[in-house]
């Protein structure tokens, strides 16, 4: 039986593929980057997608506050408590600048420390995935601005001829190469933004092993769906994954999602 996404999430969903259809207007013009203060790049699409986003969030709950990952590197960030949203608008920038199509559109609702929702949303790709805490999760085809079928999503054990292993594009690095070297590996890939988290929830990919620094709103999405799927993110000393570390400044451990 297929999940169903309860109405909280249609209406993510729905805001996700409207920024998503913004993002893609972008990507087919001649768009420019420019260095943010901590020398990442943005471009127009991270902050018009961010704007229907932000505008869409304040129209289905305005209680609830949003860490955004734009605002935020403005140093907009509201107090926050058990519960708030975390949303990157354009997660894989540096793949939208390459045009690899490797890019997402992030919303994840946070209660008490724990993604309970989230949607990942591949506008390039035309693919999308929610989870959602007590209900499950799911991906599908977007056809214009509606997905006609959902399909459930869980992780796969993993095989006994060795793990996929799907990898960031753009961040590898020594201790990433280092932990391979522990595990029995069968494949290993490549992919840009929060879409490895989605691969293992897929049962596409088994391992995504991150020791670089990420942000919240770059993993929180993708840890929903994968947790919905089945799945589980935790950080390299042991504990899981959470969410809400103000005295980090929302920055994450180092993690290993898995099924």
């Amino acid at each position: 039986m297929n999940p169903v996404p309860s109405s909280l999430l249609q209406s993510l969903v729905d805001l996700s593929i409207r920024a998503g259809t913004e993002i893609m207007a972008i990507y087919a013009t001649d768009f420019s980057a420019k260095e943010k203060g901590d020398l990442t790049p943005v471009t127009e699409a991270d902050e018009a997608a961010e704007r229907i986003i932000l505008t869409g969030l304040s129209r289905i709950d305005g209680s609830i506050p949003v860490i955004s990952e734009e605002a935020a590197s403005a140093g907009r960030i509201p107090e926050v408590s058990a519960k708030f949203f975390l949303v990157d608008p354009l997660d894989g920038t540096k793949e939208f600048i390459s045009k690899n199509g490797e890019f997402t559109v992030n919303i994840a609702l946070v209660e008490h420390g724990v993604p309970v929702v989230g949607v990942v949303y591949a506008p390039a790709l035309k693919r999308i995935f929610w989870g959602e805490k007590g209900i499950g999760a799911a991906h599908g085809k977007v056809d214009g601005d509606a997905v006609a079928a959902w399909h459930p999503l869980h992780v796969r054990p993993q095989p006994a001829d060795g793990a996929t292993v799907v990898a960031s594009r753009s961040h590898r690095d020594q201790a990433t190469e280092d932990f391979l070297k522990t595990v029995k590996v069968k494949s290993l890939c490549s992919a840009g933004s929060s879409l490895k988290f989605c691969l293992i929830a897929a049962a596409e990919a088994d391992l995504y092993p991150r020791f670089g620094r990420t942000m919240e709103w770059d993993t929180a999405a993708g840890h929903a769906v994968l947790l919905a799927a089945g799945g589980k993110v935790v950080t390299v000393e042991g504990p899981v994954l959470t969410y809400g570390k103000r005295a980090r400044g929302y920055d994450n451990p180092g993690f290993i999602a898995s099924a």
